[in-house]
């Protein structure tokens, strides 16, 4: 049961993933979440994602940010990093991934997901047939409904790590 939220990879960050190694391997779209997977909650682009979006382009990756926040946030870091976005995602919904690999001209054998959050993130792109890489979140302040929600994940995590020890 637990087995439908278990990321396929898990990282300390998404900018410590091999790209150029998953392009390698036919890889040609990656989706991410924003809020605490590329910068902490509600902060701006940073020099950082510039640059990992700009490597991402120059390799031939397509890219999508998919949010389940306003058009206020998203659209803003999207122009920043000069990227696709998807705004009131409804993740962990499978449309907003499926809408995303559109965007991208990709299909789930050739799209990553990236994200911090077990619940949305990685359970819908699991959903969608999409590899995903649960990242740890950038930062540990974050909203209460966040707060509660990661104390489930750490349980299910609990057994993720130890069916991967056995």
């Amino acid at each position: 049961m637990l087995k439908r939220f278990y990321p396929d990879h898990e990282v300390e960050s998404a900018y410590g993933i091999d790209y150029s190694g998953l392009y390698a391997k036919g890889y040609r779209g990656v989706i991410f979440d924003i809020d605490n997977t590329l910068v902490p909650h509600g902060a701006p682009a940073d020099g950082r994602a510039r640059e990992l979006f700009r490597k991402l382009r120059e390799s031939g990756f397509g890219t999508v940010l998919l949010s389940n926040n306003k058009e206020l946030r998203v659209k803003p870091f999207a122009d920043d990093v000069s990227s696709k976005y998807i705004f009131k995602a409804g993740k962990p919904g499978q449309a907003g991934y499926e809408k995303a690999m559109e965007l991208m001209g990709t299909d789930p054998e050739t799209t990553l997901f990236v994200g911090d959050q077990l619940f949305t993130d990685v359970w819908g792109a699991k959903k969608a047939g999409i590899v995903t890489y649960l990242v740890k979140p950038i930062n540990p302040k974050e909203e209460i409904q966040i707060v509660l929600k990661r104390r489930l994940e750490w349980i299910v995590l609990f057994f993720y790590h130890r069916k991967k020890r056995a």
